[in-house]
């Protein structure tokens, strides 16, 4: 299990105990802290989402060979972002494509949390997420690959 929280350079312990390690293994891109005031919805660890990596080209990790399940998580906490259209970009996951992937859309707006998850196979002993400029920078709060049950 990997759990890691983009845009920190120290691990984060959420409500439930776990620990996210400091963000690692992203190619390219920048990385910003918001206000840890900042109210982020549709979670109840936002913390998990006031840092991000932005603009990157990949990350890329070593893992062992197996079934797990992957969750990504977003949440558009950039002002510039005010409206669907305005952040709009590409991922791949192992193989599984997702296209014009916008993250004020998927959560609902603003400052709200958003995780994708879905099952992945790891078969080369790396865990491999391309990411894609369509409109503004991609953009990442934090990620998890969990082994499947």
């Amino acid at each position: 299990m990997v759990r890691i929280k983009a845009g920190v350079s120290a691990p984060f312990t959420d409500s439930s105990g776990n620990v996210w390690q400091a963000e690692t293994e992203f190619e390219g891109g920048d990385v910003i802290e918001r206000d840890a005031s900042m109210e982020i919805a549709n979670t109840k660890d936002a913390g998990l989402n006031r840092s991000e990596h932005y603009g990157m080209s990949s990350f890329s990790c070593n893992f062992p060979n197996g079934k797990y399940i992957a969750k990504l998580h977003f949440a558009e906490t950039f002002d510039g972002i005010t409206g669907a259209g305005q952040r709009v970009f590409s991922f791949n996951v192992q193989g599984h494509e997702f296209k014009d992937f916008d993250v004020y859309v998927k959560a609902g707006g603003s400052n709200r949390a958003y995780v994708e998850t879905f099952p992945v196979e790891i078969t080369n002993g790396k865990s491999t997420i391309t990411f894609a400029s369509n409109i503004e920078n991609p953009q990442i709060n934090a990620l998890e690959l969990v082994p499947q049950s």
